[in-house]
């Protein structure tokens, strides 16, 4: 689903990651963790082609990042940090914006989504609190059902409620063969949710293996500091 190998970019002389090798199968939940500058956000932009590597390689469903940039933007579901939407659109304006951008009919998936996350498709962007823009970049990220899910930072902004209701979709959505990429910094969520993690510092790979083995919640810091065994 996912491929890096030796994934490099670099800005001039500035780091952004270098020699990354990464394997994220279909139906698997993938959890992509460092602090901020750690390179999480060059791995996104670079698999979803919106940046082109230095060097080494990266692709997507069988997808060249680089030549097939157009097809990976239109088949994944991708959840920015920050997504910033029309002040003045409604939020059932934007939804239907981003399902006609894909050409698909998202109107019954779309509602469901909606229902779960309560969310109030009459009101617009600009009346809604952090979490509610949150939960239409949920909507429009899984209405149109993709094999691959890229979320960044998913629930910041979430309550409790609506969190459950999230992780009951893209564990739903996993079941039925779907993969997710997911770059968090709540440990809890990557240990719950996630078979797979891998920590990212300073643009290269610390360590990579099943959550159940590195037990990420636990042993991050010594990880990440180099006090754990790889």
């Amino acid at each position: 689903m996912i491929y890096m190998k030796n994934l490099t970019k670099t800005y001039g002389r500035a780091r952004g990651v270098t020699d990354l090798t990464l394997h994220v199968p279909a139906g698997s939940c993938f959890g992509f963790i460092g602090p901020n500058g750690a390179g999480k956000s060059t791995t996104i932009r670079t698999l979803l082609g919106l940046i082109a590597p230095t060097s080494g390689s990266a692709e997507v469903m069988g997808l060249d990042c680089v030549r097939d940039r157009t097809a990976i933007l239109a088949q994944v579901g991708y959840m920015p940090s920050e997504a910033a939407f029309y002040p003045e659109m409604r939020v059932s304006q934007v939804i239907r914006l981003s399902a006609d951008l894909r050409k698909k009919d998202c109107r019954a998936e779309a509602a469901e989504l909606c229902r779960d996350l309560e969310l109030d498709t009459r009101k617009k962007i600009r009346e809604l609190s952090l979490g509610n823009r949150k939960k239409v970049s949920i909507v429009c990220a899984m209405q149109h059902r993709p094999r691959l899910y890229v979320l960044d930072e998913p629930t910041s902004g979430l309550d409790p409620l609506v969190q459950r209701a999230f992780w009951s979709q893209v564990e739903r959505r996993r079941q039925e063969g779907a993969a997710v990429f997911l770059s968090s910094h709540v440990l809890y969520e990557v240990q719950r949710y996630c078979d797979r993690a891998a920590i990212i510092r300073e643009g290269r790979l610390v360590v990579e293996g099943t959550t159940e083995e590195l037990d990420i919640e636990n042993r991050f810091f010594d990880y990440y500091e180099g006090r754990a065994a790889q």
